[in-house]
C-alpha cells in the first residue's frame, strides 16, 4: 500500500515534489551552477588565452625564423666577402713575392754578369800584361841573338832610320 500511494500521483505529492525540486534547483543555481558556469567560462577564457598565446608564439617563432634566416644569409654573404678579401690579399702577396723574387733574381744575375765582365776584363788585362812581358822577353832574346855583334846592330839602326824617314816624307 505504501508503494501504491507513492505511485499514484496526488496533489500534495506533486506540490511537495515541485517545491523540493524548486528548492534543489535554487540551491544548485546559487551554489553549484554559478561556480560551475564561472569555472567553465574561466576555462574557456584560459583556453582562448592559451590559443592566442600559442598563435603569438607561432608568429614570434616565424619572425625569429625569418630573422635567423636573414642573419644566416648575412653571415654567409659576410663570409663570402671575407673569403674573397682573403683570396685577394693572398693573390696580392703571392704576386708581390714573385715580383720581389724576380727583381732579386735579376739583381743577382746583373751582379753576376758585372762580376763576370770585371773578371774577364781583369783576365784580359793580365793576359795582355803577360803577353807583353813575354813579347819583350822574346824580343830581347831575339835581339840579343841577332844583334850580338856591332855590324848587325848598325845595319838594324840604319834600316829603322830609313823606314822612319820614308814615313815622315
Amino acid at each position: 500500500m505504501l508503494l501504491a500511494s507513492l505511485v499514484e500521483p496526488s496533489f500534495g505529492l506533486i506540490f511537495w515534489m515541485t517545491l523540493s525540486f524548486l528548492a534543489v534547483l535554487f540551491i544548485l543555481r546559487k551554489f553549484a551552477w554559478k561556480p560551475i558556469l564561472d569555472g567553465l567560462k574561466d576555462r574557456e577564457n584560459s583556453i582562448a588565452d592559451a590559443l592566442n598565446e600559442a598563435k603569438k608564439a607561432r608568429e614570434e617563432i616565424a619572425t625569429m625564423k625569418a630573422g635567423n634566416e636573414a642573419l644566416m644569409r648575412e653571415a654567409r654573404e659576410e663570409r663570402e666577402v671575407l673569403l674573397k678579401e682573403a683570396r685577394d690579399i693572398r693573390d696580392r702577396e703571392i704576386a708581390g713575392a714573385k715580383e720581389k723574387a724576380k727583381a732579386e733574381a735579376e739583381a743577382i744575375l746583373e751582379r753576376a754578369r758585372e762580376e763576370i765582365r770585371n773578371e774577364k776584363n781583369a783576365a784580359l788585362a793580365e793576359l795582355k800584361l803577360q803577353v807583353g812581358e813575354l813579347s819583350v822577353e822574346i824580343a830581347e832574346k831575339i835581339l840579343l841573338e841577332k844583334l850580338g855583334n856591332d855590324a848587325a846592330q848598325r845595319a838594324l839602326v840604319d834600316r829603322m832610320l830609313k823606314d822612319a824617314e820614308s814615313r815622315l816624307s
